[in-house]
């Protein structure tokens, strides 16, 4: 064995030399690369590069290539030893030095692995700048001996480290977008050693003036908030004060930042399980939407997917605040120039007007051959058949749109609505509300994707989230934004339509609360409801027609009393909640009109008189409609009259509701008649327990007015006869007594005299209202009614006997 190595050619490698350098014992090593070292300057000042090269060139391939750990070690020190002897030199044979060293560095010796950063240290110190070319490699390498199981070799890592940082710091030609590249892939590692390793070198560059690391930002943020969730805290301190420092240089030049391409990993993270990363996340998203203001606009839909559960945090109060912040500055950012549409908007989101604008193609194509009219979509107005002019899709279009997206809003919206979280559906109901508010028209066009979430929210067990949902269903059915869509949609159809009839422009509703539901100019438009995609083919109830509420008003009422009729405790526990707030959104006549209306052909009598019991019961008792009962009372205008005729069709599925309204509108005699008619009526425990509340209510505050009137018998005669009738109808019972005691203090008089004081009384403008009332063929409706309840009660016991 001896003999080969005496035999062995290192080349220009002196023999002596390079058994020194395979020696297994260190210090034999060390001069040999002393010696090596001298060898290496006499020819560095001869200038005699070939020589070196050759050297360098031994050193990896009959050293480092070699399997024997001393080998190795030999040539490291060698290549160590050639570096520093070059000096300034060493730049020129860069390529001959570096990469055998980084080979080295995955070695499963340890030792050799510290020899690889203590020889690429000496390499990088007399080289500098000229190591820069292996900046990639060499800084992947080290932060994988970051967490090197072996001390030393950590430590030597680490010396290195810093060294290649002062390195990278005095260079003008520092190639930052290769070590972006390298640094998304590393930033993921979950060594602690290697996160930390990680975050120095970010700040590192960061503090460089002549690199602006914001632009690279979005590419490691990710990177930056996983790390901020290590379990380790000095490491999350680290990781929370760079991302501080990021905030406030983004502050200072938010023109330069990419607030786009960092929004979905902060949604992402705003959904972390960590909460110093949720916060965090959250802290972000509310500096974006404050620094980039209506930028933030398209990224609506994921920040609210990040916001919105959130603001439920109790646990987390720090996260809630600032959920409730960010969610309260982008609804602010919102405005009613989002609300502009163009045709492309309108032929994606409408049917209706993509019908209309297809039939309209249609009959420009037959038209053309004419040139009766001019059609160009530029004009200014439509003139047709000597009609004033009606506004054209261009003047009703702005051609301007913004950044918001509707669609993806709603997506979320109607997703969220579902969360368990009362906090979180209250937000969401109030961003509806928001919406509606100042996107009327774009809102009415997406209300099919809404009702049916809406509808079902009704049965939550939450009275505020009930009370916004009954808010947003209250902006639907009273938008005049519809006036504005079917105006678009006339526009259409007149734009390539000459022979058609100018359209009229419908009344715009507002709602009580004053709140304009369109920011659109008023136009010309035809009136109507028409079917659309999505909604159930029912007739607008008269009360919506006549009142020009929406074709939602019709289908949320219909839903409504369906909802009702399948839910009988949602009727008996929510709904005089439901009905009483209603009437504050909306218009009580209008709610009671289509109540009457729906109930009136309702096929399940039984449901039909629960639910007449109930409105009664609401009616006369509840304070939102005291001016609704007042109205009823006087029946001072034909609308009043109407009214009563409307409530009394479908108040005759229950007996006791229809006398009591005949007692609101002080119409006795009718009510006298009524009462006889009991006796022809299967008078049930039930029927007699309303006659006892019945009782009852006529104590209360409401009926005050007719309690006075007792005291002229004269001319109230039917009033008496009528609770003379409820009287005997009465078993013996509390209300019987009460009843009995309130007559007991009518004034007593002769019969004859009522007839005579009657016939003097002049006619006032209700009796002349009331003249034109068939209260005979009111009475006859009754009577059918009553026959089909009775006629149901009967199959409905002969079933019972069958079961």
């Amino acid at each position: 064995m001896a003999t080969k190595d005496k035999e062995k050619d290192y080349g220009p490698l002196p023999p002596l030399i390079a058994k020194g350098l395979n020696d297994k014992l260190y210090e034999k090593r060390k001069t040999a690369a002393l010696d090596l070292e001298r060898t290496i300057k006499e020819l560095n000042a001869l200038g005699d590069w070939k020589q070196v090269d050759d050297i360098a060139f031994v050193l990896n391939q009959e050293f480092i290539q070699i399997p024997n750990p001393n080998s190795k070690k030999g040539g490291l020190i060698g290549l160590a030893a050639t570096a520093i002897a070059l000096g300034i030199e060493a730049g020129k044979f860069i390529e001959r030095l570096v990469p055998p060293v980084l080979s080295c560095f995955n070695d499963q010796d340890s030792r050799v692995r510290y020899y690889a950063c203590e020889a690429l240290y000496n390499v990088a110190k007399v080289s500098r700048r000229a190591i820069l070319p292996y900046f990639t490699r060499i800084f992947d390498d080290i932060s994988k001996l970051a967490a090197d199981p072996d001390f030393n070799v950590k430590n030597g890592a680490e010396l290195l480290d810093r060294l290649i940082k002062d390195i990278v710091t005095e260079s003008p030609t520092f190639d930052v977008d290769a070590f972006i590249s390298l640094l998304r892939e590393r930033i993921y590692s979950n060594s602690q050693h290697v996160r930390q390793f990680i975050v120095q070198w970010i700040t590192l560059l960061d503090a460089v003036p002549q690199i602006d690391l914001l632009k690279y930002l979005p590419e490691f943020l990710d990177g930056m908030f996983l790390i901020l969730s290590d379990p380790s805290k000095d490491i999350r301190r680290m990781c929370q004060v760079r991302l501080g420092e990021f905030v406030k240089e983004i502050s200072t030049s938010p023109n330069s930042v990419n607030f786009t391409a960092m929004a979905n990993i902060l949604v992402v993270h705003c959904q972390s399980q960590d909460r110093l990363t949720q916060h965090t996340a959250l802290q972000w998203v509310n500096g974006f939407i404050a620094l980039a203001g209506r930028r933030m606009l398209p990224l609506c839909a994921g920040f609210l997917t990040a916001i919105l559960p959130c603001v439920a945090y109790h646990d987390r109060q720090d996260v809630r605040d600032v959920a409730i912040a960010a969610n309260q500055a982008l609804m602010k950012l919102i405005t009613a120039e989002d609300d502009h549409m163009d045709l492309n908007y309108l032929k994606r989101y409408d049917p209706e007007f993509r019908r209309a604008v297809n039939r309209s193609s249609h009959t420009s194509s037959e038209l053309e051959s004419n040139n009766s009219v001019d059609m160009s979509p530029m004009s200014s107005e439509v003139i047709v058949n000597g009609s004033p002019p009606i506004l054209s899709l261009s003047s009703l279009m702005p051609s301007h749109a913004t950044g918001f997206q509707l669609q993806p809003v709603i997506e979320v919206l109607t997703l969220q609505l579902l969360n368990k979280s009362v906090e979180t559906r209250v937000a969401v109901l109030r961003w509806m509300l928001n919406l509606h508010d100042r996107l009327p028209k774009k809102m009415f066009l997406l209300a099919d994707q809404l009702f049916p979430v809406l509808l079902s929210s009704l049965s939550d067990a939450s009275e505020e989230v009930v009370l916004l949902d009954l808010e947003v269903i209250a902006e639907v059915s009273s938008s005049s934004a519809e006036a504005v869509i079917v105006a678009f949609r006339a526009a259409a159809s007149q734009q390539h339509s000459p022979e058609a009839s100018p359209p009229t422009t419908p009344g715009s509703r507002r709602r009580k609360k004053g709140k304009n539901a369109s920011n659109g100019a008023e136009v010309q438009a035809t009136g109507g409801t028409a079917r659309r995609d999505g909604l159930e083919a029912a007739a607008p109830l008269k009360a919506a027609t006549k009142n020009n509420l929406t074709m939602y008003f019709t289908k949320f009422m219909t839903n409504l009393v369906s909802l009702f009729s399948t839910d009988r405790q949602l009727l008996e526990d929510r709904g005089p909640f439901i009905i009483r707030q209603l009437c504050l959104l909306l218009d009580p006549k209008d709610i009671y009109c289509a109540f009457a209306e729906i109930l009136l052909q309702e096929e399940d009598l039984k449901f039909a008189s629960t639910m007449v019991r109930n409105l009664n019961m609401i009616l006369m008792t509840s304070v939102e409609l005291f001016k609704l009962r007042n109205e009823l009372r006087d029946l001072k205008t034909k609308d009043s009259v109407d009214l009563f005729c409307t409530l009394y069709h479908s108040w005759s599925h229950n007996p006791v509701a229809t006398v009591s309204v005949c007692f609101l509108t002080q119409t006795y005699k009718h009510a006298c008649n009524l009462i006889c008619k009991f006796g022809e009526l299967n008078v049930s425990a039930v029927m007699l327990a309303e006659i006892d509340k019945l009782v009852q209510l006529m104590e209360s505050p409401v009926f005050v007015y007719l309690r006075l009137q007792l005291l002229e018998p004269d001319r109230h005669h039917h009033l008496i006869k009528a609770l003379y009738g409820l009287l005997m109808l009465l078993p013996q019972s509390a209300a019987f007594t009460t009843l009995q005691h309130r007559l007991s203090c009518v004034p007593t008089t002769k019969q004859a005299s009522f007839e005579s004081r009657v016939g003097k009384a002049t006619t006032s403008e209700r009796d002349r209202l009331l003249m034109g009332v068939d209260f005979d063929g009111l009475l006859r409706h009754f009577e059918t009614v009553q026959v089909k309840h009775s006629e149901e009660a009967r199959r409905t016991l002969l079933k019972e006997r069958q079961v």
